[in-house]
């Protein structure tokens, strides 16, 4: 699949059409260098796509399929994803600068294995079933009832830049597996590898109008969200971007998921075992450069233990290779854009300006001037309540806080706004009931393990609402009608 190198266009009603929206730049985050330039989606094409949707949700051939059919389009999907894997991760380390080192784990395989766990669900349909029968209820006469679990319409499947295969297998493969027809909007600065993605959608066999792809400015999203055909909203990205999803949907009372941002604690308790804990957290926060909702950004470390953490920590985070994504042993690339690296070097100079200690990183790694790389960076010496402990900077930054308490550490861990994930680090049963405590919608104990398709993501607060994965993230795309008749 060579030709998908450098190619991206709109997706429509099954037909690939070039933009007429303004040019869309893609610069190659290492080495500063553009690798393509794609006309954005157009408003008349943002409107055909849409209408292309409803069309194929209403009555056109993807309608008719059934779950088993759909579960086989999926399961289809994922092969041509393993297939096409060294293309996938080529692109990727091109436009995203993920490293090749992780880029086939965040860009296929977990893809892969998120969208074979919705075509099994598609086939078997949700815990419940696609018709669940109710017991008889006497008052004040006997009636029979029935649950139908039917696809929730048209969905606006709005993704970021950082892994947009991954967040489409959440998005699309729950929506698809129910029966929902799909309008997909890409960060404009992931067009290449999206378009790359939509052409195996396309390759496995969907309908004409199941997938739709269009991209552009922030008027392209509106335009898509605000449409009346368009049933439901499921978005990832910033807690900012999220509430204007809200505000644009609220008219039209869509239904909207919003998986968005983190700044996840990693604790750890008395007694845990230093050697083992602190390279898996560093990597933890620095891994695809740190732009991850997810990463535990913020570590809270025992008082006596803290010191020992911190240099331990440097050791670790001073031996990660930063450079060419290409390189097999390069384990940071460069962050997105140069004004997503002067964004994050604000945080870091305010901080400083307001006595922060920086004993690792901070800077810009020499010999790499071109692309938009950051030093593995480790801050120390803030109070919790601090802007670089509390604000989301998607870049490999680590913020070490000491604790006095088991009760201050749950205080200081549950103090943010944000509450998607968390991890921490101790003796199984004290860190179990540890968690328990914990505000986050995931809780990885010692590190977890891998990342389970069945489980759901996301959290509350600025988190987001709802959940993506698993049942609960397939169940967003139902709604519920309730049958009773009389006997």
């Amino acid at each position: 699949m060579t030709a998908l190198i450098g190619e991206a266009a709109s997706y429509i009603d099954g037909r690939w059409t070039c933009g007429d929206g303004y040019p869309i730049t893609t610069i190659n985050p290492a080495t500063g260098l553009q690798v393509a330039l794609t006309p954005a989606t157009g408003p008349t094409q943002v409107t055909t796509a849409v209408s292309a949707a409803r069309r194929a949700f209403d009555g056109g051939e993807w309608n008719r399929l059934g779950p088993p059919e759909r579960g086989a389009l999926l399961h289809r999907l994922a092969d041509l994803l393993q297939d096409n894997r060294e293309t996938l991760v080529h692109i990727a380390a091109t436009e995203i600068g993920t490293p090749i080192s992780s880029g086939g784990t965040l860009h296929v395989d977990l893809p892969a294995k998120f969208f074979r766990w919705f075509a099994d669900a598609a086939t078997r349909g949700p815990r419940d079933g696609y018709e669940q029968p109710l017991p008889l209820d006497h008052d004040p006469i006997t009636t029979s009832s029935l649950l139908l679990r039917q696809p929730a319409g048209v969905v606006a499947a709005i993704v970021a830049y950082n892994v947009p295969i991954m967040m489409s297998a959440y998005k699309l493969g729950a929506a698809l597996a129910a029966g929902c027809s799909t309008v997909l909007v890409t960060s404009p600065k992931a067009v290449l590898l999206t378009s790359a993605f939509v052409k195996l959608v396309e390759e496995a066999g969907f309908p004409a109008g199941a997938v739709n792809l269009v991209f552009g400015p922030p008027a392209v999203t509106e335009q898509v969200v605000t449409a009346p055909e368009v049933d439901m909203v499921t978005f990832t990205g910033s807690a900012t971007v999220g509430s204007k999803i809200l505000a644009l949907a609220a008219p039209t009372l869509k239904k909207v998921v919003l998986e968005l941002g983190g700044k996840s604690p990693n604790i750890v308790l008395p007694g845990t075992d230093l050697a083992r804990a602190v390279p898996a957290s560093a990597l933890r926060f620095t891994r695809n450069s740190g732009q991850a909702c997810g990463a535990t950004t913020r570590t809270l470390v025992p008082q006596s233990h803290f010191d020992e953490y911190v240099e331990r920590s440097g050791r670790f985070l001073r031996n990660l290779t930063v450079g060419d994504p290409f390189a097999p042993d390069t384990v940071l690339g460069p962050l997105i854009t140069g004004e997503h690296r002067d964004n994050v070097e604000g945080f870091l100079a305010r901080a400083r300006d307001a006595g922060a200690q920086i004993p690792v990183g901070g800077g810009r790694p020499a010999g790499l001037d071109d692309g938009f790389f950051l030093e593995p960076t480790l801050v120390t010496g803030v109070p919790n309540e601090a802007e670089i402990a509390q604000e989301e900077l998607f870049a490999p930054v680590g913020v070490v806080m000491p604790y006095t308490d088991l009760d201050d550490a749950v205080c200081m861990a549950n103090d943010v706004k944000y509450a998607l994930n968390a991890n921490v680090w101790g003796p199984t049963v004290e860190a179990i009931e540890f968690a328990r405590q914990l505000r986050a919608g995931t809780v990885t104990i010692n590190g977890g393990g891998g990342m389970r398709a069945d489980a759901p993501w996301g959290g509350p607060g600025h988190s987001g609402i709802g959940r993506e994965g698993g049942e609960e993230g397939f169940r967003e795309f139902f709604e519920v009608k309730h049958l009773q008749w009389p006997l």
